[in-house]
């Protein structure tokens, strides 16, 4: 399938005064774009050429399938989750202790942002250890085999349900 490349023109707003903050109609000019379109070789018309697209609904009789995600139920669980709940003063205690980690964390990332070459050499060190992992864990079958045995222990670790 090969694609036509056909110039069209444009047209740009340029500003021709220097900047203030309130600019008037005269202060802007027109000028022209050369900016070439890619229309398929497939007898496609441009968008001015093309009838209009009209759509209709219709009724089918075939059974709707069910949703992968069901909201009610989630809901439902939730909420016996949080009547099954004895201590309720120690969520609210946590959550906030997580919004506070979060702003925290985010005041610390800008400061750390802000110093010259601190960002670039975070990245560096970032895409260093990207690299060691994926030659340590995901390169070779075996060691994929000893990742995904790592994080099944790990599972167990935070769910408790260790053998």
């Amino acid at each position: 399938m090969s694609a036509i490349a056909v110039p069209m023109r444009v047209a740009v707003p340029v500003c021709t005064s220097a900047p203030t903050l309130t600019r008037t109609k005269a202060a802007l000019r027109f000028a022209p774009l050369k900016k070439a379109v890619a229309f398929r070789s497939r007898g496609v018309a441009p968008l001015s050429r093309r009838a209009p697209l009209s759509v209709r609904a219709v009724e089918s009789n075939e059974e709707t399938t069910t949703p992968a995600f069901d909201a009610e139920d989630i809901v439902k669980t939730l909420q016996d989750k949080w009547d099954a709940t004895e201590n309720k003063g120690s969520v609210f205690v946590y959550g906030a202790g997580a919004l506070v980690t979060v702003w925290f964390s985010s005041t610390v990332i800008g400061a750390v942002n802000s110093v010259p070459l601190l960002p670039k050499m975070m990245e560096l060190v970032g895409l260093g250890y990207s690299t060691w992992f994926v030659y340590r864990y995901l390169l070779f079958k075996s060691s994929r085999k000893d990742l995904v045995a790592d994080v099944e222990e790990l599972k167990a670790k935070i769910t408790g349900t260790q053998e």
